[in-house]
């Protein structure tokens, strides 16, 4: 049985592609943005997150396709995931980028409480782990980059989204709803991996994401999983590919640009460097897009 589903920030990037990859899988999604989606299956409520009224409001409005539907009822929904958000540094002033996240996060969290719906997902971010936005080149404590790592960052976007894991984590702790944060690597679109040979010719380009990448529609796959998976609290999930992003082993490039750095137990000679394991352990998530079915 398909559920119904809040989307926030279903015309981004990201959002565009986990949305119909819920669709595909029986779903129904109301999409919650300030532009419209290019989806017919989909509509579009125009909607401000950073409003606690507006996002109320959303959150309780019928989710069909139109305004001449036989009935236009609003039904209980089954969950919420929230991308909706400043998706980096630099777009806005640092104070802005800050506000929007984490007053948004706490809006749309709090309506799904009070309105009890029973499930919520939230984009964090690969970097909470402190190296993507550092002001320097920085190294980090250990690699791979699991969820259990001491986070650290100095940014206003990482630390919006530490902020809303630990909104997260308070609203769970205090209703015993589901909610899980997905620490999001680089996402890359179909059509981007034509990008990749360049950064092969430079493997120093993406260190600063350690090499990290989780194809769209993988990542609509992480998001199927959280939907589905039920009674595991808070808790966080990293959303990568199996491998790094380079050409490189992984030893490689941990040991010629970021030297000394510790490595925690085993890796495979190309095991992405922001680790999935919990999230393949816990949700059963299994790549299907690896950019070697890609890239000759």
């Amino acid at each position: 049985m398909g559920k119904r589903i809040m989307f926030t920030g279903g015309s981004g990037k990201a959002g565009k592609h986990v949305v119909n990859y819920l669709v595909e899988q029986g779903h129904q999604v109301l999409n919650i943005d300030t532009k419209p989606l290019d989806n017919p299956k989909v509509r579009t409520l125009i909607t401000d997150i950073t409003d606690s009224g507006q996002v109320f409001n959303a959150f309780s409005s019928y989710m069909g396709l139109h305004e001449f539907d036989p009935s236009l009822r609003a039904q209980p929904v089954d969950a919420v995931v929230h991308f909706a958000a400043i998706p980096r540094i630099m777009i806005t002033p640092d104070n802005e980028v800050f506000r929007i996240n984490t007053m948004g996060t706490y809006n749309v969290i709090e309506a799904a409480v009070k309105l009890g719906i029973k499930k919520v997902i939230i984009a964090s971010s690969e970097t909470t782990y402190g190296l993507v936005f550092a002001n320097e080149p920085r190294s980090p404590v250990y690699f791979p980059l699991d969820e259990e790592y001491p986070v650290d960052p100095m940014d206003s976007y990482a630390l919006s989204k530490i902020c809303n894991e630990k909104t997260a984590q308070a609203f769970a702790l205090r209703s015993g709803i589901d909610i899980y944060p997905i620490r999001i690597g680089n996402v890359i679109e179909p059509h981007e991996y034509e990008l990749f040979p360049k950064w092969f010719a430079d493997p120093g380009f993406r260190k600063r994401i350690a090499w990290s990448y989780i194809d769209a529609r993988d990542l609509g796959q992480i998001v199927h999983l959280g939907v589905e998976r039920d009674g595991l609290g808070f808790q966080i999930f990293n959303a990568a590919n199996d491998e790094t992003s380079s050409d490189l082993p992984s030893r490689e490039l941990v040991d010629r640009f970021y030297p000394g750095t510790p490595i925690k137990g085993e890796i495979g000679e190309f095991e992405t460097l922001l680790s999935n394991r919990k999230t393949r352990e816990v949700l059963g998530f299994r790549p299907q897009h690896s950019w070697r079915k890609y890239v000759k």
